[in-house]
């Protein structure tokens, strides 16, 4: 079977927990471009793109950004698949003609997450599930022409339109990071220690079955691109 080459655009500004945590979860060939450098592919020969999450919000006026943008939407017309993990959501919505907005208010922590209609990118996951959450940023406005594919009480968490996946939670997270981003937040003392105290064995083995968005986009990927031999 064909080993993915997979576009892995990561805007985490050099944050090691990232490269580390997509390079385990991800069964493919990544080629990495840190997008907050400036770094983009020079092609589009790829057989699909994965956009990382990052302290950036999509608005933001940062140089890096417009570029990520244009690239992305250039390789979604050239219908490459996408999957996009929260800031990386939010983007690919931006670029789909969708709203993101800042929610003024913080989500996160192991939290659950329902999955909404039928989508190959939940196959195997029960409709209500925990993940990892991190953000203030929503998708506010689905872009035309896609569908939500999971919500909680907070925002939408995942969206769909032709081969573009997004998920607004983070399945690639592990303890040490989720404990490490969450002690990089400004948090009340209470709400920090609530949300360390949820980072546990418990909901971290929870978690993990929202891990197969990953082995699932991936196998969307090799059959909708025929990729099933040598």
């Amino acid at each position: 079977m064909s080993r993915l080459r997979i576009a892995f655009l990561n805007a985490a500004h050099g944050d090691e927990n990232t490269r580390r945590n997509f390079r385990r979860e991800l069964d493919a060939e990544l080629t990495e471009f840190d997008v907050t450098e400036g770094h983009l592919p020079d092609s589009f020969d790829f057989d699909a793109a994965v956009v990382s999450g990052s302290r950036s919000s999509v608005y933001w006026d940062e140089a890096w950004i417009p570029p990520l943008k244009e690239w992305v939407d250039v390789a979604i017309e050239s219908g490459m698949p996408m999957l996009g993990i929260c800031y990386g959501h939010q983007l690919l919505a931006d670029v789909l003609g969708g709203d993101v907005r800042d929610m003024g208010e913080y989500e996160i922590g192991y939290r659950e997450v329902e999955h909404v209609g039928k989508s190959p990118l939940f196959d195997g996951i029960e409709s209500r599930f925990v993940a990892f959450t991190t953000h203030s940023d929503e998708v506010a406005e689905l872009p035309p022409g896609a569908k939500a594919i999971a919500e909680n009480d907070y925002s939408n968490h995942g969206f769909r339109k032709d081969d573009v996946f997004g998920v607004q939670f983070h399945p690639e997270y592990d303890m040490d990071t989720a404990e490490e981003v969450t002690r990089g937040k400004d948090l009340s003392t209470e709400r920090l220690q609530q949300v360390l105290d949820g980072i546990n064995e418990d909901n971290y083995i929870a978690a993990c079955e929202a891990k197969i968005v990953f082995e699932n986009f991936t196998d969307y990927v090799r059959e909708s691109g025929d990729l099933s031999a040598d």
